[in-house]
């Protein structure tokens, strides 16, 4: 999958998501000078939206989201999850001054563990954000499960929910039939929890070998893992 349609394909699932998570928000009433008379119309009421990315995949969602809401403000939570104990670590946090008085939408490609989610949303809650929506576009029922239980208040937003985590904490697809496959292929082949398939980057102690593989005419790219043990500088 190039580079260039997953971000595609990123900014569009998010576009699709953010409208689900956005269609209650509560509006007011606003009167508009037009040319020939005063109208009323609706606007959003009180502050406007927080989008909350977890780095680094989930910038590849703002976009998207900012598509629906320009206005909205934009914070950032860096997360890195330990590849042995599966669990994250914070690296960098900055938040809007009045994140309190904002409606939150915390957004991460994949909700696999959902460490990292609760680990962002814990940290809004300690700021006193009140309303927090967790948008994803491929999510594992442990880490829903895991959420919900950690907060109940929170609403989850996810364009799929997949079968299951294998031992190395990776979403495993649930098979299905589907119009057309090759969309499927192309996010599964791109998303691995790091966003590095956003960024075209890779870690400088895992490399990833490669091959096409046809799907519907298209090409879909089929990843296999190869560990490389690379000394401490």
């Amino acid at each position: 999958t190039g580079t260039n349609q997953f971000r595609q394909l990123v900014r569009e699932l998010a576009l699709f998501d953010g409208y689900e998570a956005m269609r209650d928000l509560p509006m007011e009433d606003v009167e508009v000078e037009t040319p020939i008379t005063t109208a009323t119309f609706k606007q959003l009421a009180g502050k406007k939206l927080a989008i909350v990315p977890i780095l680094r995949a989930g910038l590849g969602m703002v976009d998207g989201i900012l598509d629906l809401v320009p206005s909205a403000r934009v914070g950032h939570i860096g997360m890195e999850r330990d590849e042995v104990t599966h669990e994250p670590h914070e690296y960098y946090c900055k938040m809007p001054k009045d994140i309190d008085q904002r409606i939150c939408l915390v957004v991460d490609p994949m909700l696999a563990t959902g460490g990292s989610a609760e680990m962002a949303i814990s940290y809004l809650r300690e700021r006193g954000v009140k309303d927090i929506r967790m948008l994803c576009i491929v999510a594992a029922p442990e880490g829903l499960k895991s959420l919900t239980e950690k907060d109940p208040d929170v609403h989850i937003y996810t364009c799929a929910i997949d079968d299951h985590l294998n031992e190395a904490a990776y979403i495993v697809p649930r098979p299905r039939r589907r119009r057309r496959p090759h969309l499927r292929h192309a996010l599964v082949a791109g998303l691995n929890g790091r966003g590095c398939k956003y960024e075209e980057t890779v870690r400088a102690d895992e490399q990833k070998a490669t091959a096409r593989t046809p799907v519907n005419g298209r090409f879909a790219c089929r990843v296999r893992e190869k560990r490389i043990t690379v000394p401490a500088a």
